[in-house]
């Protein structure tokens, strides 16, 4: 092996106080191969050039190397060696690193970028200097360098300066390595690792080791880089920066989601020729990457199966459509965004790519309730609006959010914010619905006479309700309670009957509990009573689309369901006057799938029925997809079973 011992550098101190792993480390890893290359991709183009056109370039590669290249690699497998877990998590994960480190073999990763700056000030080391970035980016925690141009700046896409340990989150031994080049042609090789406190030769060290030597300034120790003279795959010999991760994670090795990850995140950037990746030897730019959004070996392209990765769509979207102009007022501030909407009914998951100016995604955004509309779009702002973005973004920069915003006024205004945001593309929902969906000016007379003979029997509701009960008779009680025999034909007059109290909230219809027979989906098994309630018209909103139909039903201000969280959902068809036909319409043969709009999750037809609907805010919602042969003209009773 290389005699390299000293070429990490790790702090003494006094004794132990945590001997827990980095617990950023878990949530970068969490985020996969996609957030790794987010990360890297993104430090890059934090890195162009100010003043040139050049579009910034990023070459991913993959591949294998001898462990014994590894600069400082004895240490490394010393310092590892001596962890000592003091729980099952860190006792697991020390014993996974000391089986890696033994692999004479070894995984590797690296990024390397062109047309970038490069860290600046690397011959001064740990500087402690704002000017030097090398410093602040080689030995400093939590720290992010800010530019002088607050426009340069505002569009940037860090800001809570931990995304750089997403390279050590990758590797097996918690290590990485970066090469600079800067503008003067000097190059150096810096890097870290993150293990737990520990002890050797009797000292104890903190976690993170440097691959920095020391220089002695009176009283006080700083780190200074090594002149990159290492060669192979740590050589970076253009001016900009050369991220290296050996021990990579066998997950991580997969250069099918670093593609994807490349078009998921950046697919703004490269259509904009900001930015140009090679992931081995495949390059992505804005003539390659809509032929790779559309080639089914990365991407689903059933739009109608498009459930979970919408890059296809986006692409689609921001490439084909002219912008809406769209304004959100948040308290005394005004934001002003450009919108590429798209609406298709064959789209099964509405979804809103929000970005930044640099063109990097910052999440797949759910609209307020309309998380299962058909469309797509995505939305980017100015420099004002990346500014307050930037202030909304988790560590990840995956999402925008309130929750972690302390002061309570500025929680409030990003509340505001993201419902306004909503709001505003609500409309633009709604009227593209409208557009597509139009009435056609001529007058159902079915419908006519049926809302009017429903309306008229529900303005009789205060003195009357209908009852169904099993024997298939009908009850017909008033507010009192009292209760009438019917009789069929016209000519009958209802007898009264003996007096009982009969809930009357929506047309409760109370069922037996049933044995559960094979495939049955009851609630519960043996004697419980289901109770069904027959869900009056103006409690209704049913749209009827080309592929699909959508149902709301508005259960709140009853009683007996505001404790209920699930039902069951029948539908009683009718023809023009109101007379309903028990068991006519098979929901199965005329319904290809049935989705919770609530929770975003299917939900199953049983026994003509659909089967635990979620209630959320009083309402059940519900998308349901048509089969060909279904009949548009057809009317129903609801009835929701709890």
């Amino acid at each position: 092996m290389n005699k390299t011992n000293g070429l990490w550098q790790f702090t003494p101190i006094g004794n132990f106080e945590d001997l827990n792993f980095n617990k950023v480390l878990e949530r970068f890893y969490s985020l996969g191969v996609a957030g790794l290359t987010r990360e890297n991709i993104q430090n890059s183009l934090d890195g162009r050039l100010p003043d040139s056109d050049l579009p910034v370039v990023v070459r991913i590669r993959t591949g294998e190397m001898n462990r014994d290249d590894i600069p400082g690699i004895e240490t490394i497998m010393e310092r590892v060696q001596s962890l000592e877990g003091r729980n099952s998590y860190t006792k697991e994960t020390i014993k996974h690193m000391q089986i890696k480190m033994k692999k004479e073999r070894v995984k590797y990763i690296s990024f390397e970028d062109e047309n970038t700056r490069g860290l600046t000030g690397a011959k001064y080391g740990q500087s402690n200097s704002k000017e030097h970035t090398w410093g602040i980016y080689a030995y400093n925690k939590g720290v992010h360098f800010e530019e002088g141009d607050k426009k340069f700046e505002a569009s940037r896409g860090g800001s809570h300066g931990v995304g750089k340990i997403a390279s050590n989150a990758a590797s097996d031994l918690h290590v990485m390595f970066f090469a600079n080049c800067d503008e003067n042609n000097e190059r150096h090789l810096g890097g870290t690792i993150q293990l737990i406190e520990h002890e050797l030769n009797g000292q104890c060290y903190r976690s993170s080791g440097y691959f920095a030597k020391q220089k002695v300034a009176g009283k006080t120790t700083k780190f200074m880089p090594f002149e990159n003279t290492f060669g192979n795959v740590f050589e970076k010999k253009t001016r900009g920066l050369k991220i290296v991760i050996p021990f990579l994670r066998e997950q991580f090795y997969r250069e099918k989601e670093v593609v994807q990850a490349v078009c998921d995140s950046f697919f703004m950037a490269i259509l904009e020729r900001k930015l140009v990746v090679y992931v081995n030897d495949l390059k992505i730019d804005d003539q390659k990457i809509v032929d790779i959004v559309q080639d089914e070996m990365y991407y689903e392209q059933k739009v109608d199966m498009i459930k979970k990765n919408f890059t296809p769509l986006y692409v689609r979207s921001y490439v084909e459509q002219e912008p809406y102009e769209i304004e959100v007022v948040s308290f005394d501030d005004t934001y002003h965004f450009k919108l590429y909407f798209t609406y298709d009914q064959q789209i099964p998951r509405g979804r809103v790519a929000i970005l930044r100016t640099i063109g990097m995604k910052i999440e797949d955004f759910k609209v307020k309730n309309h998380a299962t509309k058909p469309f797509n779009a995505v939305l980017v702002g100015g420099v004002q609006e990346d500014v307050y973005l930037k202030s909304l973004e988790n560590e990840s920069h995956t999402a925008i959010s309130a929750k972690d915003i302390k002061d309570p006024k500025l929680k409030r205004k990003a509340t505001r914010f993201i419902n306004r945001l909503s709001d505003r593309i609500i409309e633009i929902i709604d009227a593209k619905t409208r557009e597509h969906n139009p009435a056609d000016g001529k007058i159902d007379t079915g419908d006519l006479l049926y809302t009017l003979d429903v309306n008229f029997k529900e303005n009789l509701s205060e003195s009357f309700e209908r009852v169904k009960i099993k024997s298939g008779n009908e009850l017909v009680t008033n507010q009192l309670g009292e209760e009438f025999n019917v009789e069929e034909g016209p000519e009958k007059r209802a007898k009264p009957k003996q007096k009982r109290k009969v809930k009357a909230v929506d047309t409760p219809i109370r069922r037996r509990g049933r044995k559960r027979g094979d495939g049955d989906d009851m609630r519960k098994v043996g004697e419980e009573e289901l109770v069904s309630y027959k869900i009056t018209s103006h409690r209704v909103d049913r749209i009827i689309g080309e592929h699909d139909e959508f149902i709301r039903l508005n259960l709140v201000g009853s009683d007996d369901i505001k404790h209920a969280k699930k039902c069951h959902l029948k539908f009683g068809l009718v023809d023009g006057m109101g007379k309903e036909y028990d068991n006519e319409f098979n929901m199965a043969a005329n319904y290809v799938q049935v989705t919770d709009m609530n929770t975003n999750r299917e939900c199953k037809i049983h026994n003509n029925t659909i089967q635990h609907a979620s209630i959320k805010n009083g309402s059940v919602n519900l998308r349901l997809q048509l089969a060909k042969q279904y009949n548009r003209a057809l009317k129903f009773i609801y009835y929701v079973e709890v």
